[in-house]
């Protein structure tokens, strides 16, 4: 009964559109002064959070996603890509979801990958007839690819709740990463050739190919950086993040396309980013702490393993669940609530938590692009200046694929497992 009590409360603060932060903080204190348990634990636990090195990360890659944002460096890479595909039965879609996929590689957040090749995949794709609810879709869903393929901040996060190793996490979402983009691919020419709307560009001769594609080498340099540091050995996630903010610094610089106003305004947005994760982590602790002292991670997993004793049930049963909450709930919510209720209960289940993280984070991806509270739906409407309903009906074919690879994730662990395991 008291679950079924926190979890009416929960849902009406945040009917009350209480920001979620403040939600969680304030019904995780209420929960202890109920209880007669100390308050003071509440700023220790806020500063074990804050005390982590891995949390470094997280306002490095932001920050140095929101320098290569306002340095335009997503209009080389899209301009490389396009002189590849462009030809193609649907081409510029295609480039589209290449160029996510290569941003995604260094960015690590979806919105700044949706932002990023929307602003100039937009104005292109509907110049060459492209319908603007496939247009919005496509790009809502291809952002989701930031969150997935390394590096990735949700994997960051799961890693720290769980102690999972974050290098094998990213080298876990490279294998469904790519999968789900290269279907993305497909399902876009597909609907190219059979729509007939599209109108594919004109082959570009090869000199003048390598000459755009060497314009955007710097970019793909970065990522080769980032990534091969971390499976290197030679720098963690945050230490890579770091290298990736001065070399995306000076990248921008030398090409002319940073200057101090710039370079502010991508400060203050990656900090107001950055403060608002912090904040629902600090009050997503103060929550996790309380449940956990009312044990009601130990009560559900107790009753998981009790009415559910086969893994695949129990994996449906998460999904559905994960979708349902990914309704009301962004991606980091999600995972800083349900991570620590679910992880006991997998654990008892003989889950594999590597894979069960990749899982995971395949359904948020699929959470950002679901209304009421899908933020790449958000952040693409306001890129292409559309309706909202025209963003979601796009984008809703991209959430069913999305579904399969979830379940195909189930029947094929080693979609996820078999880079970790090999390397």
């Amino acid at each position: 009964m008291e679950i079924l009590i926190i979890l009416i409360i929960l849902l009406g603060l945040l009917i009350l559109r209480v920001p979620v932060a403040f939600a969680l903080a304030s019904l995780g204190i209420g929960m202890l002064w109920l209880k007669d348990l100390p308050l003071v634990a509440v700023p220790i636990k806020l500063y074990d959070t804050m005390d982590s090195f891995e949390l470094l990360a997280i306002p490095m890659f932001l920050l140095m996603s929101n320098i290569l944002l306002k340095g335009n460096v997503g209009k080389d890479l899209f301009a490389a890509v396009q002189v590849w595909v462009g030809h193609w039965p649907g081409g510029l879609a295609v480039a589209t979801i290449q160029s996510c996929t290569l941003f995604s590689a260094i960015s690590g957040s979806s919105v700044a990958t949706a932002a990023t090749i929307g602003t100039i995949a937009i104005p292109e794709m509907e110049k060459r007839g492209y319908e603007k609810p496939f247009i919005m879709g496509q790009l809502a869903a291809g952002g989701t690819l930031g969150i997935l393929i390394p590096p990735s901040i949700p994997l960051i996060l799961y890693g720290m709740l769980t102690e999972v190793s974050i290098p094998a996490l990213f080298l876990a979402g490279i294998g469904p990463g790519l999968f789900l983009a290269f279907i993305f691919i497909i399902y876009s020419m597909i609907h190219a050739k059979t729509k007939g709307t599209a109108q594919t560009l004109t082959r570009v001769p090869l000199v003048d190919r390598l000459k755009i594609t060497l314009v955007a080498f710097p970019t793909v340099f970065l990522a080769v950086c980032i990534i091969g540091s971390i499976y290197a050995g030679v720098a963690t996630p945050s230490e890579s993040a770091g290298i990736g903010f001065v070399l995306a610094a000076l990248m921008t610089v030398l090409m002319g396309r940073m200057n101090w106003r710039l370079f502010k305004q991508a400060v203050y947005e990656s900090l107001d980013t950055t403060l608002m994760i912090f904040l629902i982590i600090a009050g997503a602790k103060i929550f996790s702490y309380a449940i956990t002292l009312y044990l009601i991670p130990q009560t559900v997993s107790s009753f998981l393993t009790t009415h559910i004793s086969d893994p695949a049930l129990f994996i449906l049963a998460v999904g559905i669940v994960l979708l349902i909450v990914g309704f009301f709930l962004e991606s980091i919510s999600m995972l800083l609530i349900m991570v620590p209720v679910l992880y006991p209960a997998l654990q008892a289940m003989g889950i594999d938590p590597l894979w069960f993280g990749i899982f995971f984070v395949v359904l948020i991806e699929t959470a950002l692009i679901t209304p009421p509270v899908g933020l790449n739906l958000f952040v693409i409407q306001a890129v292409g200046n559309a309706k909202l309903e025209d963003v979601a009906k796009g984008a809703l074919p991209f959430a069913v694929i999305m579904l399969g690879m979830a379940f195909l994730l189930w029947f094929w662990k080693d979609l996820a497992l078999y880079i970790p395991r090999t390397f």
